[in-house]
């Protein structure tokens, strides 16, 4: 039986031949990096540690030619912001994601109309997920 009408979610992680990764969780972070202008407040508004958003800045930045977020230490009215580069890598980004959903949506339908609906999620099944960095996507 159904009971929610959820629809299904497409995620897309972007592995770069260099070595860089560009996740969710990356969006996630300069999203929140925007808003509060810091490292430490996007931190805490992720609910992450300062080191784990400084080390996903740094491979931010290293993964590309030009820095994705501008970094100011010390500085009262904000430690970060996001470059133009940025700006640009996150709109090139979410219209991947537009793109790959769209594209997913017929084959998503069909399975969905595939789905057990009386399935019901296990504490066991949550052993069997794997882990996942939630800065980098890894």
């Amino acid at each position: 039986m159904r009971t929610e009408v959820d629809t299904p979610q497409v995620g897309v992680i972007l592995k770069l031949p260099n070595g860089g990764v560009l996740a969710p969780a990356d969006l996630e972070l300069i999203d929140a990096l925007r808003k509060e202008r810091s490292i430490i407040g996007a931190s805490r508004a992720l609910g992450l540690s300062y080191r784990k958003c400084w080390l996903s800045v740094d491979a931010l930045n290293r993964t590309f030619e030009s820095p994705v977020v501008a970094t100011f230490p010390g500085r009262r009215e904000g430690g970060a912001e996001i470059t133009p580069f940025g700006e640009r890598l996150v709109g090139v980004y979410r219209s991947i994601e537009r793109h790959a959903a769209n594209s997913a949506k017929r084959t998503l339908d069909e399975i969905i109309g595939a789905l057990d609906w009386s399935y019901q999620k296990s504490a066991t099944d949550a052993e069997t997920e794997p882990r996942r960095d939630r800065a980098s996507g890894r």
